[in-house]
């Protein structure tokens, strides 16, 4: 690895402890127009963005992982369910989870694949991908209020099955 990218990655770790230090935890955002390492020549990818959680492994929790939405939408639910945790509340897999601030329900899903998911949660825990942190995927429901699971959801593209989807 050569001098630059390493250094970019020493402050992206400090960044990360010092966002989890004061928020307990950090949102990892992938996808759209997220690119930042330096000489960064990602491809286009037909895949959706995600966003998830790293921090809430510390709090005894698994962590957070949702599909298909933008930033400011993903940075919203798991803020509030971030705080939920950190309340105390633990989210199980096949919990309804309604908020008053969006119209969507979620259910947790346990991801049977998390290290080729998490990655910059496995590397804040020194984690191998075989021994990753555990993660829970937020499955939301469309406007019919059909989860992706169901005939009929409205874009199944956006949220593929726990299992199928690595970044």
């Amino acid at each position: 690895m050569d001098a630059r990218t390493q250094a970019w990655l020493d402050q992206e770790a400090a960044n990360v402890a010092a966002t989890i230090r004061r928020y307990g935890w950090f949102i990892q955002y992938v996808g759209g127009d997220s690119c930042s390492r330096p000489g960064c020549d990602c491809p286009e990818s037909d895949d959706p963005p995600f966003a998830y959680t790293v921090g809430l492994f510390g709090l005894a929790h698994p962590e957070l992982l949702i599909l298909g939405v933008g930033p400011h939408t993903a940075a919203g639910v798991i803020n509030t369910l971030g705080g939920r945790v950190r309340d105390g509340e633990a989210l199980l897999p096949g919990q309804l989870i309604t908020f008053d601030e969006w119209p969507h329900r979620i259910i947790p899903e346990t991801v049977p694949n998390p290290g080729e998911i998490v990655l910059e949660a496995n590397r804040y825990y020194q984690r191998p991908a075989e021994a990753s942190v555990s993660v829970l995927q937020l499955s939301y429901d469309d406007n019919e209020g059909r989860f992706p699971w169901e005939e009929n959801y409205a874009t199944p593209e956006m949220q593929p099955r726990p299992g199928t989807f690595k970044a």
